[in-house]
């Protein structure tokens, strides 16, 4: 998609900062973090969300990629959240599929939903 921000992110247009990069995925820090720890995790392929007909390989590969980023971000023993947004409803705003891995403080239930 050529007006996709987080397409133009994973073809090297946009710098990011990365945390991880595959052939198939990016995990770069959100620009808006709501936590100490904020990293968005991208396939690489545009899909416009988690109901776009993702294959279940791609989908299995981004869900695994949560594991390596939280160590990476030093959370993976403290705890992290996950969120996928879909749809305008959900406050997503960028309609690339992406998943918000969060943590490196203590969460409550009134913390801000993500787009």
């Amino acid at each position: 998609m050529d007006d996709c921000i987080f397409c133009k992110i994973a073809a090297g247009e946009i710098p990011a900062t990365v945390v991880y990069e595959d052939e198939r995925v990016l995990a770069f820090e959100d620009l808006n973090p709501q936590m100490p720890v904020h990293a968005l995790i991208i396939p690489k392929e545009h899909y416009a969300n988690i109901g776009d007909g993702v294959p279940d390989d791609l989908m299995g590969h981004v869900f695994n990629t949560v594991k390596k980023v939280a160590e990476i971000e030093g959370i993976a023993d403290s705890g992290y959240r996950v969120i996928v947004n879909t749809g305008s409803d959900a406050q997503q705003t960028v309609h690339h599929l992406h998943v918000h891995v969060l943590g490196g403080a203590p969460m409550n239930s009134g913390s801000p939903a993500l787009s």
